[in-house]
């Protein structure tokens, strides 16, 4: 894929620490409350319906839901893959101020400050009233697009790290983990609507803990950033398993 080897094990850091960044935003206060009425929206059933098992392209809307967004964070990741590549030159100083810049999401996250305009949403009217699965499409991009104060932070963090690569089919395949980690728990609550809603509404009380995980990762992962401990622990993996040399 574009002339070059996409996945090794210098890349496996980077993809777990999108795919975990997707799982957290799910997660976030500004995804998991709104995800019963996006399922019932989607459906264009009420929450009772899907609640009692009667709209049973829940499931399927779902995925076209993940396909919208999915479709966003690609298109993002081709476009900081391409930045980055042209900055080439400048790698190391990318790193450093991409790690400033996470370490300072983090901080937000923990309530250490409060950056205003992290509070702005961009919501897009998709002009549906669901029940299509193409307005579950369109309500997917619509999501991606809206840049929540939750979700931007830690997509950003991903696009940094993307950047960071410069390179375009590495860059992808992060965006596509970050895309699982946001999109496959969206699908698994549509699965299983009625004990999904009551696990959701237990969790709504640990929301502040999800931020200050989200806050110590982001700060975990900027100082790597800054020190080069990130890119030692992709070589360190594969010193200590020269197997994963062959993947990609």
């Amino acid at each position: 894929m574009f002339g070059i080897d996409v996945i090794d094990a210098t890349l496996l850091p980077s993809m777990l620490v999108a795919l975990l960044a997707g799982i957290i935003s799910f997660l976030s206060p500004c995804v998991l409350p709104i995800v019963p009425p996006y399922l019932a929206f989607m459906a264009g059933s009420s929450m009772d319906e899907i609640e009692q098992g009667k709209s049973r392209k829940v499931i399927i809307s779902a995925l076209f839901f993940v396909l919208g967004l999915s479709t966003v964070f690609m298109m993002l990741g081709i476009a900081a893959s391409a930045l980055g590549r042209s900055l080439l030159r400048y790698q190391g100083e990318m790193t450093i101020a991409g790690g400033i810049v996470i370490i300072i999401f983090g901080l937000h996250f923990l309530g250490i400050f409060r950056i205003p305009f992290l509070y702005r949403e961009a919501r897009l009217d998709t002009g549906s009233k669901g029940g299509t699965f193409i307005s579950a499409y369109v309500l997917g991009l619509a999501f991606a697009f809206g840049w929540s104060p939750c979700i931007g932070p830690i997509l950003g963090t991903i696009l940094f790290l993307v950047a960071d690569e410069g390179n375009i089919g590495r860059g992808m395949v992060m965006m596509a983990s970050y895309a699982i980690g946001l999109g496959l728990p969206f699908i698994l609550a549509a699965v299983f609507i009625t004990k999904a809603i009551g696990v959701m509404n237990r969790f709504k009380k640990h929301m502040r803990k999800v931020e200050i995980v989200s806050g110590l990762l982001m700060i975990t992962i900027g100082v790597l950033m800054i020190t080069g401990w990130f890119t030692a622990m992709s070589f360190w993996l594969l010193e200590q398993f020269p197997a994963l040399a062959a993947v990609g």
